[in-house]
């Protein structure tokens, strides 16, 4: 039975990296949008991390419950292709409304640098102060709804026929190395955008970032990222 486990938690730690480097959905968002609005390295690192960590519990929860419940195996696995299938929609409309969200601020940019300027001075920067709020939980949101394909059906089911403490540990395992894949897949290049300086970046950051975003979303609903 240890043997089991041991290869459980191998391949737990195997699948959590692959399947985050594999979906472009764990990190792309978080480096476009930190790179558009300037987040610091610790901003990023933990909203990476509280958006991975809802990622990855959403599914464990699911999978507790319905190997707890003795639900079968397929209809978890249909259930988790559901989320998939909504998730992939999120980031497209995340990415559509944040693209034209960027257009017209870049369109609008050096009127918008004034009034905002002014509003900054009128009501201590309340109005962006609200909106920049925003982003973090609409990111959250997509994430908690994002399912981790591979956790239920290939870890926690087998693991569950051996204990359910080692459930527990194969899936801790999986999200540790996950989460740890994603800050890694996104701290690094952040570092690097750092340092690279375009002014055109200033004005035409948003567009990037949506189109990116936009451009993820496509993939995950159609290409099958």
């Amino acid at each position: 039975m240890e043997q089991q486990i041991i290869v459980l938690l191998t391949t737990a730690m195997g699948l959590g990296f692959l399947h985050t480097v594999l979906g472009p959905d764990h990190y792309v968002p978080f480096i476009a949008i930190a790179r558009a609005r300037q987040w610091s390295t610790k901003k990023t690192a933990w909203i990476t991390g509280i958006c991975g960590l809802a990622h990855v519990g959403s599914s464990v929860v699911i999978g507790l419950f319905g190997i707890g419940l003795s639900i079968k195996l397929a209809q978890l696995e249909a259930l988790e292709a559901l989320r998939g299938s909504i998730t992939g929609w999120l980031i497209i409309a995340f990415g559509l409304a944040y693209l034209v969200w960027g257009i017209r601020k870049a369109v609008t940019y050096h009127h918008r640098e004034k009034v905002m300027d002014k509003l900054e001075n009128d009501s201590g920067d309340s109005v962006k102060k609200t909106y920049k709020q925003l982003i973090p939980w609409m990111l959250f949101v997509v994430f908690i709804f994002g399912p981790c394909e591979p956790l239920i059906p290939v870890l926690m089911t087998p693991a569950a026929k051996v204990s359910t403490a080692g459930m527990i540990l194969v899936a801790v395992v999986f999200g540790v190395v996950t989460v740890g894949t994603m800050l890694l897949l996104v701290l690094v290049p952040q570092f690097g955008l750092q340092k690279l300086r375009f002014p055109a970046l200033k004005r035409y950051g948003h567009v990037l970032a949506g189109a990116l975003i936009l451009f993820c979303g496509v993939g995950i609903q159609f290409l099958g990222l």
